[in-house]
């Protein structure tokens, strides 16, 4: 999308106004919502041509919908990616996805620290279909290196990670997976294209939980593919058309693309009071470490700054005091919301061993650096003095709570 000196136009320009002339539709500045299931064919022969691929439209509403294809429309172009498909939900993507790519013998390389449902369905789920999933510390190359075969088909991880924020470097796992004939996949939930776009780092696919910051108001449900043309088309021809079903309602399409329009400013806003937050952890002696992108000793800074805008809305922390105290805080907020969720106008906070993560087995947290004591928050858009006050208050309660265990 160009201006009218053949200018790219600028991101925020893209996601409000992308794909939609208020003229074509009786001068609506907003786009309509289609309610329907069904479309008809101006005759028998359109019909067989829409089958068959020979002509654009649309046939049935579990395949696509004009709303649904204009959040895909906007969704590519914000992730720099050929094509976008709109789902149910983050997991309805990831599965559709995987669902469609692959098949049994095939093997899969993911990141040891996921979200836990993503983390179960690739070492519980595909198992069970023959596909071989070997979990990995992507933050160190030799480990995929030794992990890849000419059987791999993807390489998926999160970054920044889930719940730890852990940073892998988008290219270099590209690279090394692309030489083996292997897809890249991204979830860039935590960080949306406004402030990162892994295609433009070679990766593959992008997959993002249109729930968190996307629809960033917390009442909707949505998932989200971005990639290459055929890449794309096959995933709704195949994952979402009979796989998994996992539509996107046209109502909720229409709420994405609201949140797309502030998408810019949102994510300037929860990052900017996020690092305010993580700087006021560190400096507490109530808190053990604290984890952000943009903290100067953050263990991935360098690749962080290489493919990041800005360090994003979440922040870990570990407490002195461990498990005890880390629900003495939980315990102690009063405006931040205990919630398992992210990305919405609230700030809220969660404990990842007992809520996000309780898929993992003790064992699996402990090697993957999710210790029982984490605490994962995201910062919201509430003025930043009100958060700090209550992040302060709840230290103080975590403090009391260590004092009495000794």
């Amino acid at each position: 999308m160009t201006d009218g000196n053949n200018r790219p136009q600028g991101f925020a320009t893209r996601a409000i106004h992308l794909g939609y002339d208020p003229m074509d539709e009786n001068g609506a500045l907003t786009q309509p919502i289609y309610l329907t299931s069904t479309y008809a064919f101006e005759s028998a022969e359109a019909g067989g041509e829409l089958f068959r691929g020979e002509r654009k439209g649309y046939i049935y509403g579990r395949n696509r919908n004009p709303t649904q294809a204009l959040l895909e429309e906007r969704m590519a172009s914000l992730e720099g990616a050929e094509a976008g498909l709109a789902l149910a939900s983050g997991m309805g993507a990831i599965s559709a996805l995987c669902w469609t790519l692959l098949e049994a013998g095939d093997e899969v390389v993911i990141d040891h620290t996921l979200y836990g449902n993503t983390f179960a369905l690739f070492t519980k789920g595909l198992p069970k279909f023959g596909v071989t999933v070997t979990p990995v510390d992507l933050t160190n190359l030799e480990t995929l290196d030794s992990a890849l075969s000419s059987a791999t088909k993807l390489v998926f991880f999160e970054t920044p990670a889930n719940p730890n924020l852990r940073v892998i470097d988008i290219a270099a796992v590209a690279a090394r997976a692309q030489a083996k004939g292997a897809l890249t996949v991204v979830d860039n939930t935590f960080c949306t294209p406004a402030l990162q776009r892994p295609i433009e780092q070679d990766a593959d696919l992008v997959i993002h939980s249109a729930t968190k910051y996307l629809g960033g108001h917390g009442d909707l449900l949505a998932g989200v593919i971005c990639g290459e043309h055929d890449t794309v088309h096959q995933i709704r021809q195949h994952g979402l058309r009979y796989l998994t079903g996992a539509t996107i309602s046209p109502l909720t399409a229409f709420l994405v693309m609201r949140g797309l329009k502030t998408l810019e400013l949102r994510m300037e806003r929860h990052s900017d009071s996020a690092l305010a937050v993580a700087k006021m952890l560190q400096d507490h002696p109530a808190v053990a470490s604290v984890e952000h992108p943009w903290l100067d000793d953050f263990a991935q800074a360098d690749a962080a700054r290489r493919q990041m805008s800005r360090g994003g809305g979440l922040v870990s922390f570990e407490l002195h005091g461990g498990y005890d105290a880390g629900m003495a805080f939980m315990n102690g907020v009063d405006l931040i919301t205990r919630a398992v969720s992210l990305g919405d106008a609230e700030t809220l906070v969660q404990h990842p061993a007992s809520m996000t993560h309780a898929t993992y087995t003790p064992e699996e947290r402990a090697a993957h650096g999710i210790s029982e004591g984490l605490i994962r928050m995201s910062v919201g858009l509430e003025n930043i003095a009100d958060i700090l006050q209550d992040i302060d208050a709840a230290l103080d309660a975590a403090m009391a709570s260590r004092a009495a265990a000794e």
